[in-house]
């Protein structure tokens, strides 16, 4: 059996990771903040942990995505997406639920698309959804465009927007330099809090 676990913006639970991190002040200090090129990141409103890549050569940080589809709600647009855990197995489990059952369902208001030109490919063209995250224990929110990233060791990728909005410089010769840490939860409680639907393995997700 699979878990999939919707989300909504308007019903998601406001959990301990969001309540424990500090909030990026609107004014950072003039002395920037050093983090590594890989560093751990919470999504705030899940608790769900991500390997991220912090990449200078990118200006709109990415978000791993798969089955993106818009549609209207309140005469606005809106993109539903999930994450698949299977595709990373970073988030800690107790051993009750194997990472491959939990599928992560969510929904955002659109901010806007961008279409991705490729060398060798069609252009693509992309959602771009706002979504509040922690790192080094400090809570953040830039945009993120919604791609299958299922090929690529990091699920997240940082870019030059989050950087200059919140003064953050990065090492590139070192990983995981962080002073402080982000609350997340364990494979299990992720199905209890958000009271997962089971579904059979071979139905459409």
């Amino acid at each position: 059996m699979k878990f999939l676990i919707p989300f909504s913006l308007a019903t998601a639970l406001i959990f301990p990771t969001a309540a424990l991190a500090e909030t990026a002040p609107e004014n950072q200090a003039s002395v920037p903040e050093t983090l590594g090129f890989v560093e751990w990141v919470v999504m705030n409103d899940t608790g769900l942990r991500l390997k991220a890549r912090l990449d200078t050569g990118a200006k709109t940080s990415s978000l791993h995505a798969v089955n993106v589809e818009g549609f209207k709600k309140d005469d606005q647009k809106w993109v539903k997406f999930q994450i698949p855990l299977a595709d990373h197995k970073d988030q800690p489990s107790e051993g009750d639920i194997d990472h491959e059952e939990i599928i992560l369902e969510l929904e955002r208001p659109v901010e806007r698309t961008v279409l991705i030109k490729r060398k060798g490919a069609p252009s693509q063209r992309r959602y771009v959804v706002i979504m509040d995250f922690c790192i080094s224990g400090t809570s953040h929110k830039t945009q993120f465009s919604l791609t299958d990233r299922g090929n690529f060791s990091y699920p997240v990728l940082l870019g030059r927007r989050f950087m200059r909005d919140d003064n953050i410089l990065i090492d590139s010769a070192d990983s995981f330099i962080a002073t402080k840490e982000c609350e997340y939860m364990s494979l299990e409680e992720l199905v209890e809090e958000h009271q997962a639907k089971i579904i059979k393995a071979n139905e459409t997700t």
